[in-house]
């Protein structure tokens, strides 16, 4: 743990403590020690390995980043329109969904997109299996027959797998993903902050949001399942190549100011309740969330802590852990996670305020020891310019076949970026 003066406020679990308890700054080498030994595995954001400013051209112009020693970090297209998810099919095409309602295909080395199929709505996730297309959007699973390496998909070819709760707007994203098992896994949030909805089968099934479902395609009808509740917005997802365990990543709500709670990276297991939004972690301890009314439908003593955090409205979208042979040995088992960046300013939250202070969009690590989380590290930082305005905001992250890492921005630039080593840039 790292000790900072009282006055130095910088670290947000240490200005949760002092805020949420109202101590005297006397007492803050104490509120450390209890920190330390009642936060259980929670993890914090520490030093970020030794890092260069590289340089990236978008439309011309050069935009400076920060980025490991011995990393490079290109603009592979900025001619997609809002991507956000992406997942590469066996033959090594990409496919990538939107905002715009399109699905991209990319083929290597995935600097000409071409739209794959016109899916309409927000078809925000996309996965592939067994000779079959999944396309995720805001009121249902989508499917249709593709094969790696197929070019177009007439939008008539989809038609609707199973529906999903979409009444109430707010968080309308879903991603999919194929598990270890074989099966289909969907993320979904609840719709505000405070909404009164929850992953149990005594809710109405407009109001069942918030965490990842399971479906079960093995019987007819086919069925959804709860795999783990209480997450508000759990956008991105992925499994330990080692342990096999599921990690998400998690938004928390907008409602308790700029600094408060913090963002989650959860450990999920099958009935898993993470509290939201019945209950909120201030950075060490879970506390009631007044805003909503009504018993919530599990008591806080099952509420599952995250395993790590970030600041809070850093808006984490999404998860891709390190296979063995990408990027550089030492990060292998870690999770990459894309941080969007907040909208909201200090000190109250607020969009008002001055933007060069909202939180920064990046791309961090999550380090992992023997299965467990350990820290949290920047990997690429300086996509926020001085003035607030932002030249790219990662959002989707994912692995591919030459070990690079790619990664989407759906603002700034709308477009795919890749990370590579000195020892691994593909040929392109």
């Amino acid at each position: 743990m790292t000790l900072v003066p009282c006055g130095l406020n910088d670290l947000s679990t240490h200005r949760q403590l002092i805020k949420f308890q109202r101590w005297p700054c006397e007492a803050y080498p104490l509120l450390l020690l209890l920190a330390a030994l009642f936060s259980g595995p929670t993890v914090q954001a520490s030093e970020a390995p030794t890092r260069i400013i590289s340089s990236v051209m978008v439309q011309g112009f050069p935009n400076p980043v920060h980025i490991p020693a011995g990393y490079r970090l290109e603009l592979l297209t900025d001619g997609l329109s809002g991507p956000r998810m992406l997942t590469f099919t066996e033959n090594g095409d990409l496919l990538i969904g939107s905002r715009s309602g399109a699905v991209f295909r990319l083929a290597p080395p995935y600097r000409d997109p071409e739209i794959l199929v016109d899916a309409g709505g927000y078809p925000h996730g996309v996965a592939v299996r067994d000779g079959e297309i999944l396309v995720a959007r805001t009121d249902g699973l989508y499917t249709a027959p593709y094969m790696p390496g197929q070019e177009r998909i007439e939008s008539a070819a989809l038609r609707l797998l199973i529906s999903l709760p979409a009444m109430g707007g707010g968080h309308t994203s879903r991603t999919v993903h194929i598990g270890p098992d074989g099966r289909i896994y969907i993320s979904l949030g609840i719709s505000g902050n405070c909404s009164d909805e929850y992953l149990g089968e005594n809710y109405p099934f407009n109001l069942r949001r918030g965490g990842v479902l399971v479906l079960d395609d093995s019987n007819d009808p086919l069925q959804l399942e709860t795999f783990a509740s209480g997450l508000r917005n759990p956008v991105g997802f992925d499994w330990h190549p080692e342990t096999g365990m599921l990690y998400a990543s998690n938004n928390g709500p907008d409602h308790l100011g700029f600094d408060e709670p913090p963002e989650y990276f959860s450990l999920l297991k099958q009935g898993s309740f993470h509290g939201m939004p019945w209950f909120q972690l201030n950075g060490w301890r879970l506390s009631p969330d007044e805003c909503i009314g009504g018993k919530p439908p599990r008591p806080i003593r099952d509420v599952s802590k995250p395993v790590a955090t970030f600041p809070a409205r850093s808006a984490p979208m999404g998860v891709a852990f390190v296979p063995e042979g990408a990027l550089s040995q030492d990060l292998e088992g870690d999770a990459v996670v894309a941080l969007h960046g907040s909208w909201a300013t200090p000190p109250f939250g607020r969009a008002s305020g001055n933007p060069a202070k909202r939180r920064e969009p990046k791309l961090v690590v999550v380090n992992f020891k023997d299965g467990q989380a350990t820290d949290v590290k920047d990997l690429v930082i300086g996509f926020q310019r001085d003035d607030g305005s932002r030249w790219a905001r990662p959002v989707g992250v994912a692995f591919g076949p030459d070990g690079a890492l790619y990664f989407t921005s759906d603002s700034g630039t709308e477009g795919l970026f890749r990370l590579t080593t000195s020892t691994g840039t593909p040929k392109s």
